[in-house]
């Protein structure tokens, strides 16, 4: 259900952006941007939290299907660890409306906080659950991150990355101090941070 917002702009070129991943301990942030098809509605967008994996992983493809430009766009870790977590989702949204095939005339971005960039554009505090636009940008970015996090659980077993997609659960933070830390984990967070500094008093 979508709560009640009012945009000034009411033109067809409207971006939403959004990212996934600003709390997990490993993987990179992830952005997406949307411009959606008036002609094409979508049924059932909201904030991507809200929604079962199934009900993503369906709209994931729906999105991409009806969307009139869609973008998907991320920051590294070695992004995140040299500009911190903030400035690296920025730079990932950034690049993701960047990225879009349409340029649009206005950027609504999920959060307070705007990118430095040429768009005319609005910060929407909770815009992932009361903006169209912004909620199809969510779901796109958590899917494809989600699905990196399974693929990195194969390459990285024992960390529980297919359940907790690199959040910091205690089971994960166990992992880190049993089996140390991976080429994707965020060493410039503090539980990492930690490890790597353990590692060097020996």
């Amino acid at each position: 259900m979508f709560e009640p917002f009012v945009c000034a702009y009411q033109g067809i070129l409207l971006a939403g952006c959004d990212e996934v991943g600003r709390g997990p301990l490993a993987g990179d942030v992830v952005a997406a941007a949307v411009i959606l098809d008036p002609l094409q509605p979508i049924e059932g967008l909201d904030d991507s939290k809200k929604l079962t994996e199934k009900k993503r992983e369906l709209l994931f493809d729906e999105i991409k299907a009806k969307a009139k430009s869609w973008c998907v766009a991320r920051a590294s870790v070695e992004e995140i660890d040299k500009i911190n977590i903030l400035q690296a989702s920025l730079l990932a949204m950034h690049r993701a409306v960047q990225g879009l095939h349409v340029q649009p005339e206005y950027v609504l971005v999920d959060g307070n906080k705007l990118p430095k960039w040429k768009y005319t554009a609005e910060a929407v505090v909770k815009g992932d659950s009361r903006v169209q636009a912004i909620s199809a940008a969510s779901i796109l970015a958590k899917v494809v991150r989600d699905r990196e996090m399974v693929e990195y659980d194969k390459r990285y077993p024992g960390y529980g990355l297919a359940d907790h997609k690199g959040y910091p659960t205690k089971y994960h933070l166990d992992a880190v101090i049993r089996l140390g830390i991976t080429e994707i984990h965020r060493r410039s967070f503090a539980p990492v941070r930690a490890q790597v500094e353990q590692i060097e008093l020996f």
